[in-house]
């Protein structure tokens, strides 16, 4: 039997299939942090939230609580673009994983119709050897019978 040829692209399936999985741990590292992120604004947005300034306190007090507060409503906005934005990164790297694996199941594919076509061709052939086998059995009884003097038969 002949030595079956093997995919070509098979060193390229294998480094796509690797890229593929580097981008998949990539965007889940990634969804994880901004997870994170959000739950960190929102735990700073609720902190914000129970603030409740002094009542009657002299007025340095009242106004470093002020300023204490004005302080807790930047970071609270600074958490919540961080959060956006490792929100955007998360998608980024989403579609980054998506474009790898739909680069690496073309490949699939690919590899996939070449093990077809070897099948085929495989069969094809085994389908002519029997073929020429028949054929020429056949034609060593039509010799057989026409040397023993028998009619020739269709």
């Amino acid at each position: 039997m002949a030595k079956r040829a093997g995919f070509r692209l098979e060193p390229v399936l294998r480094v796509r299939r690797a890229a593929e999985q580097a981008a998949e741990r990539a965007a889940a590292d990634a969804a994880v942090a901004a997870r994170e992120a959000e739950r960190r604004a929102e735990e700073q947005a609720a902190a914000l939230a129970t603030r409740v300034p002094p009542g009657s306190a002299p007025a340095h007090v009242f106004l470093a609580a002020m300023v204490a507060s004005a302080a807790a409503a930047a970071d609270v906005t600074a958490a919540r673009a961080t959060a956006q934005a490792s929100a955007e990164q998360a998608g980024l790297l989403r579609a980054r994983w998506t474009a790898a694996a739909q680069q690496t199941r073309a490949l699939e594919k690919l590899r996939e119709r070449h093990l077809l076509a070897l099948r085929t061709a495989e069969l094809s052939a085994e389908e002519r050897a029997v073929d020429d086998l028949v054929t020429a059995r056949h034609a060593g009884t039509d010799t057989e019978e026409r040397e023993e003097g028998q009619p020739w038969r269709d």
